[in-house]
């Protein structure tokens, strides 16, 4: 820098230096202050944004509802138009076809366990019945928006959209001990199973009350392990050995099986809570003493010893036992008062002596 080019220098050391005013000074430090907050107020949106995006799959979602199949419900097979079977499937629950009528590779080759509706009235009513269940579950609002690729992920009940999915290794649904809990997915376009691939249920939830709204077609690859309600405006496809615990319902297109086993899911019913019975202690009677009659005493009767009466010995003459009799008359009379008189004498006779006896 030339020294004459610089109105504001000062020399330090043989370096030319800038002088600036402390007004610009002021200016240039704040300047740098607030171009720092913005960056860091951009750091920490884009953080939040990218930290959003991570828990979405495994948070809890807006609550979804129940989706009444009404007389679709018994079906585990329903197509629109056709039904192909190829090699031995077994399928647990009814078949049926509206408004089409062509069933191929059906019984024997086909293991029923149900019975099959081609194009009567129970398939109509059952085709009519999906229409409103595939309306209710497109309804169902608000829907968290996931990627793509469902396999590796754990997800809550809740409702789910994408304009794909598809199912590599292992999806996981927990019901967080919900029987009751409520999973809907609903794919702008198609679903798709791998090879090999599961979807796992933990905690108690039901292949019932999982539901895959695609709105164009399914198609699970082989001996891909599903579990829910397959509701797809066209075509549903399962390739060898392929498993389904639920329901594949096509409204408008084809189901075509190869070799498969689908059993049509029931919900276990949640106990019902028993109330709680609260116990009222009933007051046991007051025991109240009742006075003992008063005993009165009943006086005895008056006993009155009658005198002893005296036998008057008879005076007739005593027998001697030889047929002669002593005495007679008042002889027995003389004879006792003469003892009378003798006792008398001579108790007299003793009191005297003895009188006499003290006197001397």
């Amino acid at each position: 820098m030339v020294k004459g080019d610089c109105s504001f220098c000062a020399t330090r050391n043989d370096v030319f230096v800038q002088k600036i005013p402390t007004s610009e000074w002021i200016d240039m430090r704040l300047s740098r202050y607030v171009l720092s907050a913005r960056r860091m107020s951009v750091g920490v949106a884009s953080v939040a944004v990218v930290g959003l995006l991570v828990a979405l799959p495994g948070s809890a979602q807006a609550a979804a509802t129940p989706i009444d199949l009404g007389t679709a419900e018994p079906f585990a097979v329903l197509a629109g138009q056709t039904i192909t079977n190829t090699g031995t499937t077994t399928i647990t629950g009814d078949i049926g076809i509206s408004p089409g009528s062509s069933l191929t590779g059906g019984p024997p080759l086909m293991i029923l366990n149900g019975t099959s509706h081609v194009a009567d009235t129970v398939a109509l009513g059952a085709q009519a019945a999906l229409g409103n269940a595939f309306d209710t579950a497109a309804g169902q609002t608000p829907a968290t928006a996931i990627p793509s690729e469902l396999g590796g992920s754990t997800l809550a009940p809740g409702i789910y959209s994408s304009g794909v999915f598809t199912i590599t290794n292992t999806v996981t649904l927990d019901a967080g001990n919900n029987r009751d809990a409520i999973f809907v997915f609903q794919s702008a376009a198609t679903l798709i199973a791998a090879s090999g691939s599961h979807v796992a249920l933990i905690n108690g939830a039901q292949p019932c009350n999982v539901f895959w709204l695609v709105r164009s077609s399914a198609t699970l690859n082989t001996t891909a392990d599903f579990k829910g309600n397959i509701l797809a405006l066209t075509d549903i496809s399962l390739f060898t050995r392929a498993t389904v615990d639920g329901r594949l319902l096509a409204r408008n297109g084809a189901v075509t099986l190869d070799a498969n086993t689908i059993t049509r899911s029931t919900c276990q019913v949640s106990p019902t809570p028993t109330p709680t019975t609260t116990a009222t202690a009933t007051p046991l009677p007051t025991a109240t003493a009742t006075p003992l009659p008063t005993a009165t005493a009943t006086p005895l009767p008056t006993v009155i010893s009658p005198s002893p009466q005296v036998t008057a010995i008879p005076s007739g003459p005593v027998s001697t036992g030889d047929g002669s009799t002593s005495g007679g008359g008042n002889g027995g009379l003389g004879l006792l008062a003469g003892v009378l008189v003798f006792a008398g004498v001579g108790g007299a006779t003793v009191v005297a002596v003895r009188r006499r006896r003290l006197n001397v």
